[in-house]
């Protein structure tokens, strides 16, 4: 009997809905249960974390949790359907209180859940000690202090608690694909030296991790790759064998498609070698991966290799960065360009003349800002474009970065400034000032982090 699992959540901010098509799903055509994962930690999102469980001991967790869990939490307990979800972020346990009291609200007063602890190595860590992640060694020292550390650790303790009877199972930092291994491993009893079935459960939670982005989401190129009803797309689910083949869909009734080259995409997401992608569970090898089209958006998948896992894992630390500012203001109609350019230029030189000395770009959104230099190369030479060729609904934004917020505000004071002080019929005006958080990646060896579980 092949085991069932589906994606709730691709990343921090997506949409709330998706996981009630998936659940359903499972419950309809796998009476024995499943699971569902909800993968929503970025690098940077981890760090806002630790900011927040700072500012307040209970918070720290997925912000939308609530509105995630809420909508599923009672049909996946009476359909045996698992919910893993990093959702706990630099929180776990204030995480787990949460879905705890909306299981009381429905009712579900022996809900049992389970956090995953181990992945916060902040208070052991020593930076001095491990070498920086390749990626990073040509970055220069971060100035502020360090307010996270986080391990990717793997599926262990996941399949333990699930074992253990865990019906939910909140984490922090544990490598995306892992979400989807544990519940594998817990189901079919793999063994964790069994590497090629560990190599396949990974590449299950590769095609997963990302939610929409393998049924047509960020796929999606009208004219070249349409995609059938965007807003009800469907989020993915993994029909799993136990020799580690599965199949590829997404609930019925639901936009979005699952064919080859949604899938081909996906696998190649983030894979830096297709030989040798490091998890901290096995490295996975997916040079043989077969795909086989078995219907609509079903999808057969096969033949992953996997090596040995890596002696190291990486462990992102975030220090305190520099403070982001950003203003904008809109100019339209005749002439709007000429209004615009004059605009970014006045900006420019009320820098210099207040010796506002901060890192700054400016764009004008319509000529040029995606491919556009810090210098701004591009709108500047859009002057000697014919002006018919010139578009009529622009705006200038100006980004500004510096370590005391103080400046970064006075620098957008003077975007505020060009409603009166010109040029003529500017709009809209739009500022923030956000913190930023600085990371880097160190190699820690794995005997230095042990993960574990807990009920709550």
């Amino acid at each position: 009997m092949s085991f069932w699992i589906g994606s709730g959540a691709g990343f921090s901010g997506d949409r709330v809905d998706a996981a009630g098509p998936v659940v359903a799903e499972i419950a309809r055509g796998n009476p024995e249960g499943g699971a569902i994962i909800f993968e929503t930690i970025g690098e940077r999102t981890l760090a806002l974390g630790q900011l927040a469980r700072q500012q307040d001991p209970e918070s720290g967790y997925e912000p939308l949790l609530p509105e995630i869990i809420r909508p599923i939490l009672k049909d996946a307990v009476a359909n045996d359907i698992a919910i893993i979800g990093n959702f706990g972020c630099a929180n776990p346990p204030a995480a787990a209180r949460v879905i705890r009291q909306i299981g009381h609200e429905q009712g579900l007063h022996d809900l049992r859940i389970a956090v995953i602890e181990g992945d916060d190595v902040r208070d052991s860590i020593d930076l001095e000690r491990h070498a920086l992640w390749d990626a990073d060694r040509d970055q220069p020292p971060p100035q502020g202090e360090m307010v996270s550390a986080n391990a990717y650790i793997g599926a262990a303790a996941i399949a333990k608690a699930i074992t253990a009877g865990a019906q939910v199972i909140v984490t922090g930092r544990v490598a995306d694909p892992a979400l989807v291994l544990g519940p594998l491993v817990a189901h079919f009893g793999w063994s964790w030296q069994d590497n090629e079935r560990l190599a396949a459960g990974t590449l299950a939670g590769h095609l997963l991790e990302c939610g929409a982005q393998v049924t047509g989401g960020y796929f999606a190129d009208p004219g070249w790759k349409d995609v059938p009803e965007p807003e009800n797309i469907g989020f993915p689910i993994a029909q799993v064998e136990a020799d580690g083949r599965f199949i590829l869909t997404k609930p019925a009734g639901t936009g979005g498609l699952v064919d080859l080259r949604t899938v081909k995409e996906q696998i190649l997401y983030e894979i830096h070698d297709p030989g040798c992608y490091l998890t901290p569970d096995v490295v996975l090898d997916i040079t043989d991966v077969s795909l086989e089209q078995l219907g609509p958006d079903r999808v057969a998948v096969s033949e992953a290799r996997g090596h040995a896992r890596p002696d190291s894992l990486k462990t992102t630390v975030g220090f305190i960065g520099d403070w982001l500012g950003e203003a904008e203001i809109s100019y339209a109609g005749p002439n709007a360009f000429a209004r615009a350019r004059l605009a970014a230029e006045t900006i420019e030189k009320r820098l210099v003349l207040r010796n506002l000395e901060l890192r700054h770009r400016l764009d004008v959104i319509g000529i040029s800002s995606a491919f556009d230099s810090d210098g701004g190369e591009l709108w500047r030479a859009a002057v000697e474009q014919a002006p018919e060729l010139l578009p009529e609904d622009l705006r200038v934004r100006l980004a500004v970065s510096g370590m005391e917020r103080d400046q970064v505000a006075a620098a957008l004071q003077e975007v505020l400034a060009l409603y009166c002080c010109g040029p003529a019929g500017g709009g809209g005006q739009r500022s923030r000032i956000s913190p930023r958080i600085e990371t880097r990646s160190y190699m820690v060896p794995r005997t230095e982090v042990k993960s574990s579980y807990s009920f709550l």
